[in-house]
């Protein structure tokens, strides 16, 4: 299949049957190096057949007329690229990742599973990095997952938003632990710290986030609890 009768257009909805028969040949083909597929055919088709074209930015790879690929792009998230097997190694891939820098210059992001190097591999050669792992609680297959962007053309405006997002929840979530923190006070014998609890509390974090540790997470948990506790006398 030569490379250069590969065509790529956006995807109409005649091209939703086509494009979840790719997705269930794919995810059948990439087993073990992705988790098997938990959805049945018919509820496949359903999903990808009720999609809205104009919230989402889908587009199909063809070969001598035959789909083999498609991508989707959904805000800042390339949420799906899948190729057919036997359409790798002609650029079906490449080609398609590059409309999504295209549809998206300022950067995207995507999820891999962490078991599926030949897919973290393709990545990783054409410029996207690794950021975050999870142990997969919140995806529907419970597999480790990897979460991998590709920084745009302003990586510091990137990553900058993606800190932004991030400091977002965090105040929210300082905001709920300082109000849990007032609230529990009513209900202790004595003001009194429990070193072996914010340790415990220290421990399960680091667990979470191995890259800051335990120690300096030790010293995060203190500084939360002595400020909440803080701001609790003043409420």
């Amino acid at each position: 299949m030569p490379t250069d009768e590969l065509q790529l257009r956006p995807a109409t909805a005649d091209d939703l049957p086509a494009i979840a028969n790719i997705y269930l040949l794919v995810r059948t083909a990439a087993v073990p190096a992705m988790p098997p597929q938990i959805h049945t055919p018919d509820e496949v088709h359903a999903y990808v057949g009720g999609w809205d074209l104009a919230r989402r930015d889908v587009w199909l790879a063809e070969l001598d007329g035959r789909p083999v690929g498609f991508l989707v792009v959904e805000d800042a998230w390339l949420n799906s690229l899948y190729v057919l097997p036997e359409a790798a190694g002609h650029g079906v891939g490449s080609a398609l990742l590059d409309v999504a820098k295209g549809l998206r210059p300022e950067g995207f992001c995507l999820w891999v599973f962490e078991s599926n190097l030949p897919a973290r591999g393709f990545y990783q050669r054409r410029g996207l990095v690794d950021l975050e792992h999870t142990d997969g609680s919140t995806n529907e297959e419970r597999s480790p997952d990897l979460r991998m962007a590709w920084p745009g053309q302003d990586p510091l405006a990137f990553y900058r938003r993606l800190i932004d997002e991030v400091d977002e929840q965090l105040g929210d979530l300082l905001a709920r632990r300082a109000a849990l923190t007032h609230a529990v006070q009513a209900h202790k014998d004595d003001s009194s710290r429990d070193p072996e609890r914010e340790q415990e509390i220290a421990a399960a974090l680091a667990r979470r986030a191995p890259a800051l540790g335990h120690d300096r997470l030790s010293r995060i948990v203190h500084a939360i609890i002595t400020e909440s506790l803080d701001a609790a006398t003043e409420l």
